[in-house]
């Protein structure tokens, strides 16, 4: 086979793959690299690809899937504040970026047909967070037998052990899991267009500098988290307090612009800066329940904007 054709072939393939590294590593950063090498290692052994045993599909989620394991030995699991450290108390808590923590990272997911492909849920921030605690291998049976449906065989085969040892890792990761409180069905929403309505008056409010508006809707226990700072707050009078905060900080000239993440509303936010651009600053995520807005998962790290197609500065 030509590299030209190897190209063509794969590439309908690469978008699963980056979300499958994905959740197995929490990194989107990473994922990018693992995909990058299992086409290289994919390459390098396509003359061993049999057509007859596999799909080309199912043979480089092998490969992806070992890749990802390799490349998980020694390594820190990836979390977020709430995992590491107990709430604040104060909305006026010192804001100190622990850049030594491997901190979880949202996965872009906007109008993206190829997560289509995946159960809804699987790319849910709780429960990739959650995956973390995970044992590498087990963490990928349940990727592989939970999320892709392969059937316990097929993953013994890729993992080079046997069905009864595949289902045996499966039992302790779904356990594990269930000890945790998260599950892929746990996912309690209004509808989408619900949701859209939601998250455009969020905009509105935030463009405005409304923190009464924002508090509207937001659930009464709402969870804010900063990373790569170890802090969250709990609380929609708190969370309106740091929005006080943040507008006394920043200014109150923001723009949102809405995208999506994991499978949920996200916004790209813009502090307007000194030279009167509109910088990049966060990209937040959020869990929407019945009652508003439960979880904002607010990520400091502007390098994160180009993956979800957000410039770094409006006019």
């Amino acid at each position: 086979m030509e590299r030209d054709e190897f190209e063509q072939r794969v590439a309908p393939y690469r978008r699963e793959l980056l979300a499958h590294c994905y959740r197995m590593l929490g990194s989107v950063h990473d994922a990018e690299d693992l995909v990058q090498e299992t086409l290289l290692r994919a390459w390098r052994a396509i003359d061993t690809y049999d057509a007859e045993r596999a799909s080309l599909r199912t043979w480089l989620y092998r490969i992806a899937t070992n890749a990802c394991l390799n490349a998980m030995k020694g390594r820190a699991r990836r979390a977020l504040p709430s995992g590491l450290v107990g709430a604040a108390d104060d909305a006026y808590a010192a804001i100190e970026p622990a850049l030594d923590v491997p901190w979880l990272q949202p996965f872009p997911t906007k109008d993206d047909p190829a997560v289509a492909l995946a159960e809804r849920g699987s790319l849910r921030l709780a429960l990739v967070a959650a995956m973390q605690y995970l044992p590498a291998r087990q963490r990928a049976v349940l990727v592989l037998r939970d999320v892709l449906d392969w059937p316990a065989a097929d993953v013994a085969e890729a993992l080079e052990t046997t069905p009864a040892s595949v289902n045996s890792a499966l039992q302790r990761a779904r356990a594990r899991l269930a000890e945790i409180g998260i599950t892929e069905d746990d996912v309690d929403e209004p509808t989408d267009r619900e949701i859209r309505q939601l998250i455009d008056d969020y905009v509105r409010a935030f463009d405005a500098a409304d923190v009464d508006g924002l508090k509207r809707l937001l659930a009464e226990q709402v969870v804010l988290e900063m990373p790569p700072a170890p802090l969250w707050l709990v609380g929609r009078d708190t969370y309106g307090d740091f929005m006080e905060r943040v507008y006394s900080m920043r200014g109150p000239a923001w723009r949102l612009l809405v995208t999506g993440a994991n499978d949920q509303p996200a916004v790209g936010a813009y502090a307007r800066a000194d030279d009167g651009l509109y910088r990049a600053h966060s990209l937040q995520v959020f869990a929407v329940g019945k009652t508003g807005i439960t979880h904002n998962i607010t990520f400091f790290d502007q390098s994160l904007f180009g993956y979800f197609g957000l410039p770094l500065h409006l006019e």
